[in-house]
């Protein structure tokens, strides 16, 4: 099942036109939207900055995958959820290579991914929940879905919300919420920037914060 235009829309507004941290962009927006701890980067120095592109595919199965490395737009963040996904690997350096090749801005996949040293060569961003050597099939009939909503762990995640991931995880924040989060962002790191400068200077955390003694 292929998403309905509206669900495929670009996501104008959302489009992140600064970049934060994933730890500042959760902060800023209230403490919401940290993916499961275990989507990690499968290799050092990924990040992933960019609105998503959901996918749902079935269990032991990346066709939706290749659908959704065809379909996605430039810059788009492929996000995906599997149901008990962790011991296959979905994705590895053919599809990377692919995904680069049409310039989208990464994956967030909740299951496994493998060619782990292939990744980091081709430097498209990955972040999965596990690393497997499993294969995969392609069944043409199985069901899955592009672009419409999906869930990992307890967030919801819809077409154009968007996706800031670094080595401390992954965030999603909604699409109407991020020109206020980017607001707040920058205020935030210009805040930890000052205090900071005044712990170098000798101030105690106790202090600055108000904390009790």
């Amino acid at each position: 099942m292929v998403a309905t235009a509206a669900e495929r829309a670009p996501a104008t507004g959302a489009i992140p036109t600064e970049r934060f941290s994933a730890a500042t962009a959760h902060e800023a927006a209230g403490r919401i939207g940290a993916l499961p701890a275990r989507i990690r980067p499968a290799y050092d120095g990924a990040e992933i900055y960019g609105p998503a592109y959901p996918v749902l595919c079935p269990v032991g199965d990346n066709l939706w995958l290749h659908r959704a490395v065809a379909e996605a737009s430039p810059g788009d963040v492929l996000v995906v959820q599997t149901t008990a996904g962790a011991e296959y690997g979905y994705w590895g350096e053919i599809l990377s290579e692919a995904a680069r090749a049409r310039g989208l801005g990464g994956l967030v996949l909740d299951g496994g991914v493998r060619d782990v040293g292939a990744l980091a060569h081709v430097g498209f961003p990955v972040f999965s929940s596990s690393i497997c050597i499993n294969g995969t099939i392609k069944d043409p009939d199985a069901p899955g879905r592009l672009g419409g909503p999906i869930r990992l762990g307890a967030h919801r995640i819809a077409r154009g919300d968007v996706i800031v991931g670094d080595v401390d995880g992954v965030v999603v924040i909604p699409r109407d919420r991020w020109p206020e989060v980017q607001k707040a962002s920058r205020e935030r790191e210009e805040k930890e920037a000052a205090i900071i400068a005044q712990i170098r200077s000798g101030a105690s955390t106790l202090d600055l914060y108000s904390l009790p003694r």
